[in-house]
C-alpha cells in the first residue's frame, strides 16, 4: 500500500471527526471500514462501527467545531499509522469541565490495520490530559 493509497483510506475518518454535527457520519464510516471494524481504546475495550457512529454524533453535539486533521502518515505492511491533530471549543460540559469559550489542541496517534483495502481494527491513543489542562486554563 501506498502512502497516497492510505492517505484514501483513512481520510474519511478525519472527514468524519471535523465537525462531526454536520455529517452523515454513517456514510462516512461506512465507506472506509469494514462491516465487523472494531475500535480500540486500550487491549480490553473496544467497540464497533455502530457505537463508533454515535460516539462521532456526540462528540459533535459537544465540540461542534471540533477539526481533527492528519499531520503525519506512515505504512507499514496492511497498517496505517496516523499523527494526527485535534481541536475545538466545547459547547457543553467535556472531561469534566463546563464550557468556559476556552479551546484545545491536542494530538492523536491512531494506527489502522487494513484488510481488503478497508479499516478492520483502529487502535487510537489521545491526549486529552493536555486539552483538559488547556479547558482548565492551565
Amino acid at each position: 500500500m501506498t502512502p497516497d493509497q492510505a492517505l484514501a483510506i483513512v481520510s474519511p475518518v478525519y472527514d468524519a471527526l471535523t465537525e462531526p454535527a454536520k455529517k452523515d457520519i454513517a456514510a462516512l464510516l461506512t465507506q472506509t471500514t469494514a462491516v465487523d471494524f472494531v475500535s480500540c481504546s486500550t487491549e480490553t475495550e473496544s467497540i464497533g462501527r455502530d457505537e463508533v457512529i454515535a460516539r462521532f454524533k456526540d462528540i459533535g453535539k459537544t465540540i461542534p467545531d471540533l477539526s481533527w486533521s492528519i499531520r503525519q502518515l506512515w505504512v507499514s505492511g496492511d497498517d496505517i499509522i496516523v499523527r494526527a491533530e485535534a481541536t475545538g471549543t466545547p459547547a457543553r460540559r467535556f472531561l469534566e469541565v463546563e464550557p468556559t469559550g476556552r479551546s484545545f489542541k491536542t494530538m492523536s496517534i491512531d494506527i489502522y490495520h487494513i484488510e481488503g483495502g478497508r479499516i478492520a481494527r483502529s487502535y487510537h491513543v489521545e491526549n486529552w490530559t493536555a486539552a483538559k489542562r488547556q479547558l482548565m486554563g492551565g
